[in-house]
């Protein structure tokens, strides 16, 4: 068994290094327009988190994480060697690497995330959960159209939001997120399952969101990334190419949200009361900007 490193709530190595000075923290804020292109699509694509050598440092520590026999394995919340309900198709799937390797934990304080993060979600920045994505060349598995807060109901209110980092070219050729623009405005949809057929959400949509069902291809280049609101509808196809299609997604939260349920929120995590904030060891607070900015402007709440 390797350490746990969810007992370190700072970054424990050299990949990522903290701004020192506040015009360096201000360097990573986005625009006015950015954030209310989010506020109108529910997503905002195309921001940069990671240069070259942090993507290869973190692609060299999730090939060793394909190894179940790795000895941080038992740290993992969920590990699925394959989610695909194709036989034909590969999806792996894990949470918890931030517990295992020290990329994946220290990537959770990068400043390029947590500022931007902080602005979309109006105040400080707290942790709920990693997962690793990755599709294989040629027999990719897909992850059907979903809402994240249908999985995440055990938390509330719901002030969520996602990061969604490719560690390869996401192109729509090797199954890069569709999202489908303004349906963070739905009502929370029923589950239909994440790993199953890309048509099963459409059992569930009244004839109004059907017609609004236009998806719309996030495609980034390598080391850039995806935000997006806790109801926004995504999926992802299958990779039929020649490449990889790699990712690590961070789950966040606005610092005070609470639990809303007695049992435990992830796998081997003891349990937050319901309705005690979220807070401790595994949900660690990333970024107060309070502590540089002092309180944020209304334009980029």
């Amino acid at each position: 068994m390797v350490e746990d490193l969810s007992q370190h709530h700072r970054p424990i190595g050299n990949l990522f290094s903290l701004p020192q000075t506040r015009d360096e923290w201000l360097r990573y804020r986005l625009s006015e327009e950015q954030v209310e292109f989010y506020r109108r699509e529910g997503y905002l694509a195309g921001i940069k988190v990671l240069d070259e050598a942090q993507v290869d440092a973190l692609c060299r520590e999730l090939e060793s994480l394909f190894d179940p026999k790795h000895p941080g394995h038992e740290l993992f919340y969920e590990y699925h060697s394959n989610e695909s309900k194709d036989p034909n198709t590969v999806l792996f799937h894990a949470l918890g690497a931030w517990r295992i390797t020290p990329g994946l934990h220290d990537v959770l304080w990068n400043p390029a995330m947590t500022v931007p993060a902080a602005q979309l979600l109006g105040g400080a920045v707290r942790f709920w959960h990693d997962q690793l994505f990755c599709k294989p060349p040629h027999h990719g598995g897909v992850v059907a159209w979903h809402q994240d807060y249908s999985y995440w109901t055990r938390t509330q209110p719901m002030n969520h939001l996602t990061c969604w980092i490719g560690l390869d070219d996401a192109t729509v050729e090797n199954g890069c997120v569709h999202y489908i623009p303004g349906s963070h405005r739905w009502p929370l949809l029923p589950i239909t399952g994440l790993a199953g057929g890309m048509d099963a959400i459409q059992s569930v949509l009244t004839d109004e969101q059907k017609a609004q069902f236009k998806p719309v291809a996030a495609e980034l280049k390598k080391g850039f990334a995806t935000f997006h609101h806790p109801l926004m509808v995504h999926g992802s196809y299958g990779n039929a190419s020649d490449r990889p299609r790699r990712a690590v997604v961070i789950n966040m939260f606005l610092d005070g949200t609470e639990s809303a349920s007695d049992k435990p929120l992830l796998h081997g995590v003891p349990p937050i009361p319901k309705g005690q904030q979220m807070g401790g060891q595994f949900f660690p607070l990333l970024f107060d900007p309070r502590e540089v900015f002092g309180m944020l402007s209304p334009a980029t709440r």
